[in-house]
């Protein structure tokens, strides 16, 4: 005599996929902008240095020299400070790192409402005379 087995298999629980980090809150983080001759990145991150949510020009569409336009970076920091929003930060201090012509508009985007800016700074590398420039070109 075969005993048949009536058990049946639990059903595997539904997970939510959520691409990325957990919604949490977070009150204060840091915000780097980061502009360059050929693009302007932006990342927000938390105090403690994990980044919370990163664009650029690129990300955003803008492709060739267009990445490099102070419209483009305007238009990354707005992709930002949207998808922000779940984490309901509420002030920040600012880090521009570079050259480029894309800085100056890329801080002035920053200014959403909701969002208090405790500080700006520059954080550009400077040399104080390190190692040997290149020899000028002669064309």
């Amino acid at each position: 005599m075969t005993k048949t087995s009536t058990t049946t298999k639990p059903a595997k629980k539904a997970r939510s996929k959520s691409r990325g980090r957990a919604k949490q809150k977070v009150l204060k983080g840091k915000i780097f902008i980061q502009s360059s001759y050929n693009n302007t990145i932006i990342s927000v991150t938390d105090l403690a240095g994990n980044v919370l949510v990163q664009s650029s020009a690129g990300y955003v569409g803008f492709g060739g020299t267009r990445k490099a336009t102070p419209y483009a970076a305007q238009r990354a920091v707005a992709d930002v400070m949207e998808r922000l929003q779940p984490f309901g930060m509420k002030e920040a201090a600012v880090y521009v790192k570079g050259i480029g012509s894309a800085r100056e508009s890329a801080v002035r985007a920053l200014n959403a409402p909701g969002l208090a800016i405790t500080s700006i700074r520059d954080v550009t590398p400077i040399p104080h005379n390190g190692v040997r420039a290149r020899k000028k070109r002669r064309v």
